[in-house]
């Protein structure tokens, strides 16, 4: 699997490849569009059956996500979810599934899945989890309004990263490094000067059942 950069391709295990041009291919665009990347492929074995199907009010879990990265006005939407799961009735036409078969591999494969599907056109992706129903769309907006000189602006809570993450175009190398199910979290803290830091409130994750009772019906 390869990422495509636009101006060159990087497999996931780090080796770069030239980029090829030809009449199965187009030259790159002018990136601008920021886009999301949901990450929606865990297995779900502490929540006892599948996340992505639980309810939250009148929507399930993984529609709430995207609805928020749609209000946001991230586009495209790239969700990356399990081999099995049908796309939701009445699904945004717009959004881009894309089939996990082995989530085993852990959150980082997804997050790989997920960047080797965005086009030369995406500048930028905000990494965002599917079992957040509760993230605010404020909060992308916030993350976004950061962006700058630095390749990276993340959420940041209580001395962590935390989603979202916005990654430039430029620096979507970094995905390749990621390793099982720490994601992009342990390469942030390690980046310094790379990230810009904002310091927004939590957003649970939902991993048991009691964590979706406790957050309560939206």
């Amino acid at each position: 699997m390869q990422l495509d950069l636009g101006d060159g391709v990087v497999g996931v295990d780090g080796r770069h490849f030239a980029p090829v041009y030809g009449p199965m291919s187009r030259e790159p665009t002018p990136a601008n569009r920021v886009a999301a990347v949901v990450l929606a492929a865990g297995e779900s074995r502490r929540f006892g059956s599948p996340k992505q199907l639980a309810r939250f009010g009148d929507r399930t879990l993984l529609e709430r996500v995207l609805d928020v990265a749609a209000e946001a006005g991230l586009k495209p939407i790239v969700a990356v979810v399990p081999a099995w799961l049908t796309p939701p009735a009445g699904a945004d036409q717009g959004i881009h599934w894309i089939r996990n078969a082995e989530p085993q591999r852990g959150m980082s494969h997804s997050l790989q899945l997920g960047f080797a599907a965005l086009g030369v056109e995406v500048g930028a992706a905000v990494v965002l989890l599917g079992d957040q129903p509760g993230l605010p769309a404020t909060s992308i907006a916030s993350v976004i309004d950061r962006r700058g000189s630095r390749p990276i602006v993340a959420g940041w809570h209580d001395g962590h990263p935390i989603p979202p993450v916005l990654v430039e175009r430029r620096k979507f190398t970094v995905v390749a490094e990621t390793r099982g199910d720490a994601g992009l979290r342990e390469i942030l803290q390690g980046l310094g000067d790379d990230v810009t830091r904002v310091e927004l409130p939590a957003s649970p994750d939902i991993d048991t059942q009691a964590d979706l009772e406790r957050l309560g019906a939206p």
